[in-house]
């Protein structure tokens, strides 16, 4: 029995989940889990080992012997590929398609939920992702699902670039749009909500007011 709780927040691409899931861990005290950065950076890393993003034997050798690490960087948690601070590389529109495509593979999703799996065995944990509640920890103590309209998530992403040097709105929504295609529709892990979890659309919310509708339902972490 774990003596803190595991709590995972999955939903689909611009929801809010990296924000949300941040804020959680600080309020709680907790180490936060970025799971969709870990495919991310599988994905960068096959790119950079010149590997197909289609070529799953490959893939999964890679995701299995990658050395990450996720750690203090510039006063955030960073994530860390053989010591390099990929978290700014990871986070373009390429690396989102990238980690749809190499998450589609069981080998490289067999590989990185056992390292998810060790990294939060003992409790005190908040995972964000595409199937960290039905697949990483199905018996967590919280699970969340976190979404929100389209159209709104495409903003929030478009609104992450500099004016004038970031892709249009219809690009951003795109982007947004094809991930959720793929992630719903793969024949491993697809993204779906948990049994037992609490479904939350922050379409109208505030990050305030999704992070203490979570609180109010996590063990032992009131409001």
């Amino acid at each position: 029995m774990r003596i803190r709780p595991v709590i995972t927040i999955d939903g689909p691409s611009g929801a809010g989940k990296t924000t949300v899931s941040r804020r959680l861990a600080e309020r709680t005290g907790m180490v936060r889990l970025d799971t969709g950065a870990m495919y991310r950076a599988c994905a960068l890393a096959a790119r950079r080992a010149g590997i197909p993003w289609t070529d799953a034997p490959r893939l999964g050798e890679l995701a299995a012997r990658m050395d990450l690490s996720f750690r203090e960087a510039r006063g955030a948690q960073g994530l860390f590929l053989a010591g390099e601070d990929i978290s700014d590389a990871i986070r373009t529109p390429e690396m989102s398609l990238g980690a749809s495509e190499v998450s589609a593979h069981p080998a490289v999703r067999e590989a990185l939920v056992a390292r998810q799996r060790e990294l939060g065995r003992d409790g005190g944990v908040v995972l964000e992702g595409r199937d960290t509640g039905t697949v990483v920890f199905p018996d967590a103590e919280a699970k969340f699902f976190l979404d929100a309209a389209a159209a709104v998530r495409a903003l929030r992403r478009y609104r992450e670039h500099r004016p004038g040097n970031g892709p249009s709105f219809e690009e951003v929504l795109k982007d947004v749009l094809r991930p959720d295609v793929q992630d719903s529709t793969r024949k491993h892990s697809p993204l779906k909500m948990a049994d037992g979890a609490i479904y939350i659309d922050s379409t109208t919310l505030t990050v305030e007011e999704v992070l203490e509708r979570m609180l109010r339902r996590i063990p032992g972490a009131g409001s």
